[in-house]
């Protein structure tokens, strides 16, 4: 094991600031130069190198960047993260949904995208929810499209294994349903279940790419503490291009300490929550109370 890496100098800082900022959008601020080095320091160690400067040469490998970004990524999650929006899910959209199955205004069919889904809590809690109330032995259709930058975070959520201690906010009927206990040498552990990772459909994505039309629309798009790593411009693309792929009536979930600010083409149904307003007038967007 090599010494660790000499001192991460300005203009080395200022040159992995702009390839992350290119590569993924995210920005680094000056604040975060620490936390910089801490995330890269073993990774410099593990290559046997001991400067910056020969790691950002490294650089030039398309998948040495994409180590670097899995690196620098931060994957705090857990799951039914920000419960309130789950019960708006269970007690006001899901409801209005099925009703309009049922008459026939809409199809059995829900397509669900988790933008940012880090290790994989938040779309196998979706899978959950939609799975408990739009049953496919009730004939409904559910595809779940869970992406991340990260490729180390997809590979703990298709995994699919936690601590059992992470199930303390796991409602204890979908617990007993849909997740697997561990035993022998799994006991203190929990795996997502057969019936979650049938709908759940891991991709690595790039939110930062300049067009993600190949993955149709959605009822639901869930990119929930993810912009707050974008500086205001890159804020402002993403959201334009996950408008549109928002179904006209599907819905568009943020985190609680984010907001679409200027942002065109939406109204806010809750706080954090927003529908698609039409592209043409006279088209009905989601049908769903206002808040």
């Amino acid at each position: 094991m090599s010494a660790p890496p000499v001192r991460l100098t300005d203009a080395e800082f200022r040159a992995f600031q702009e390839l992350i900022h290119r590569e993924a959008g995210i920005w680094l601020a000056p604040a975060k130069k620490a936390l910089l080095v801490g995330r890269l320091g073993r990774r410099l160690r593990e290559l046997g190198l001991d400067t910056w400067g020969g790691y950002l040469r490294r650089l030039h490998d398309p998948d040495e960047r994409v180590r670097m970004l899995d690196c620098i990524s931060t994957n705090e999650t857990r799951f039914f993260r920000e419960p309130r929006q789950f019960e708006f899910l269970e007690s006001d959209v899901l409801p209005a949904w099925t009703a309009a199955a049922a008459e026939g205004r809409r199809p059995r069919r829900l397509r669900v995208w988790s933008a940012g889904c880090s290790t994989g809590e938040e779309p196998y809690s979706l899978a959950m929810l939609l799975l408990a109330q739009c049953p496919p032995a009730a004939g409904w259709q559910i595809e779940i499209v869970a992406s991340d930058l990260s490729t180390r975070a997809l590979a703990r959520a298709a995994e699919g294994i936690y601590p059992l201690e992470d199930a303390s906010e796991i409602p204890q009927a979908l617990l007993k349903r849909f997740m697997l206990k561990g035993r022998g040498a799994r006991e203190g552990r929990m795996k997502a279940g057969p019936e979650l990772r049938e709908v759940v459909r891991l991709r690595r994505l790039n939110l930062n790419d300049a067009d993600y039309a190949a993955l149709g629309q959605f009822d639901l798009v869930f990119c929930r503490n993810v912009l707050i790593y974008f500086d205001a411009p890159g804020k402002d693309r993403v959201l334009s291009r996950l408008r549109e792929r928002v179904a006209p009536d599907g819905l568009l979930f943020l985190g609680h300490s984010e907001s679409l600010g200027a942002t065109p083409g939406f109204r806010s149904v809750r706080p954090n929550v927003y529908a698609r307003l039409a592209a043409a007038a006279g088209v009905t967007v989601a049908r769903v109370p206002a808040a």
